[in-house]
């Protein structure tokens, strides 16, 4: 190629392979930089001795929505290896799991006559009538809802897990977040046969396939300039490229490349809100979600995670989702929530943070004992859910920076569509495809 670019890429989760994919085929010498061991990033998986499939530490499903990497899946030749099983998930209210499925099913809610109605007519909308998150983003999810769904209906189901999510910032998120969530879940819910991390390894082998050059255990130091040329510098020395593409958090992209900080852009990047995820995941003998549940989803009663009903968001048993003979015979449960990087759940240990959470697991099924546990393990990740505030679009950094021949691409970036391996696919394809095509 004439035109043959030389692109440096940092972050070899999904938004960096995504794109080392594209440049990779269409020519370019590509070169991906991940800090850790592994590819996979916040999507990535773990797996314990007798398991043959691993585990993913936060990500764990895709929708049959998710048409951007279902394509990427197709493209390399695997889609025969998605699964798209329809599992059951569930709210736990008032002592009782009830399904929370938007169809028949939630006429068992306990929710008087006109509150389904409103909850029914209001999920249409949502679901089916309307495309304009650009409208419902300037109103707050807290007050939209309240208007439309109702009082009833929104305090039993909807107020409870805006506050475990985003604590005593639940009334300031837009309503076009919220839209986006219902607009594009679907009944199935999809996964990579052997887990996430199988297919992650399957992309890397394929972006390597065409030429893509992959540095593990190889983190960036700082992002520069020679000869007008953007510069990477890797374990002390500086590498030269025609484009880079970052995906690191907002906060890492400031620290490698501080020349941004007293820009207007770099001050977008600053503003940019988010909050860190944490899993609890615990192997255990037997069941706790007897009923089938896959996914349940816990009211919180209060901002502080100590004063609420339960300490943590979602109670999730994966092996209701998946069978447990591709774990060796555990019953997976995870226990996720979204807290501040401050939150004291960033400090504790690991065992600490578990005895913490152990409690809500007897109240959702009160024969639960701690003798269940085989292990445990804790993930967190300080990065993990940006936080929109009304009109935010304004607020998004474009994917090209003022730096020269440097791009950005984020999951804070994929507004009004939420943090996921899908979306993370969709921004890493758009990046590639501005970087090769501007001057």
């Amino acid at each position: 190629m004439s035109d043959r670019l030389r692109i440096g890429i940092i972050g070899a989760g999904a938004a960096g392979m995504a794109a080392a994919w594209d440049l990779a085929r269409a020519g370019h010498e590509v070169h991906l930089y991940e800090a850790e061991k592994n590819v996979g990033g916040l999507a990535a998986g773990f797996k314990d001795e007798g398991w043959q499939w691993t585990m993913e530490k936060f990500y764990h499903h895709w929708f049959e929505t998710d048409k951007s990497i279902l394509k990427l899946v197709d493209d390399i030749g695997k889609s025969g290896k998605v699964l798209f099983p329809r599992p059951k998930t569930s709210y736990f209210i008032d002592g009782k799991i009830y399904r929370s499925e938007m169809n028949a099913s939630a006429l068992s809610l306990p929710l008087s006559f006109p509150a389904l109605i409103r909850l029914g007519l209001t999920g249409v909308y949502l679901k089916f009538l309307t495309r304009d998150w650009k409208a419902l983003e300037k109103v707050t999810a807290d007050s939209w809802m309240r208007r439309w769904m109702g009082d009833e209906a929104y305090n039993k189901l909807w107020r409870p897990l805006l506050i475990g999510k985003f604590a005593d910032r639940y009334q300031q998120v837009n309503m076009a977040w919220m839209w986006a969530r219902i607009y594009t879940r679907s009944l199935r819910l999809g996964i990579y046969e052997g887990g996430f991390q199988a297919f992650l390894e399957a992309l890397a082998e394929a972006v390597q396939s065409k030429g893509a050059v992959l540095h593990l255990s190889s983190p960036v130091d700082a992002i520069g300039s020679q000869d007008g040329k953007p510069t990477l510098v890797i374990k002390g020395q500086t590498e030269v490229f025609d484009r880079v593409i970052s995906t690191a958090s907002p906060g890492l992209m400031l620290k490698l490349a501080p020349n941004l900080k007293d820009t207007a852009y770099g001050k977008q990047i600053a503003d940019l809100k988010s909050i860190g995820a944490l899993c609890v995941v615990l192997a255990l003998k037997q069941s706790i979600l007897t009923d089938g549940t896959y996914w349940l989803n816990l009211p919180a009663t209060s901002a502080d995670k100590k004063a609420s009903q339960f300490p943590f968001l979602a109670l999730v048993e994966h092996t209701n989702f998946m069978d447990k003979s591709h774990y060796g015979g555990d019953v997976l449960v995870y226990c996720g929530d979204y807290v501040p990087v401050d939150h004291e759940y960033f400090k504790m240990s690991e065992d600490e943070l578990v005895e913490r959470f152990l409690p809500a697991l007897k109240k959702v099924n009160p024969a639960f004992d701690a003798s269940w546990i085989r292990k445990s393990w804790v993930w967190r990740a300080p990065y993990a859910q940006p936080i929109p505030f009304v009109n935010h679009s304004q607020n998004i950094p474009a994917l090209k920076t003022p730096l020269l021949g440097v791009f950005w691409a984020s999951m804070s970036q994929v507004y009004p569509w939420d943090r996921g391996t899908n979306y993370a696919v969709e921004i890493g394809q758009q990046v590639a495809k501005e970087a090769v095509a501007s001057n």
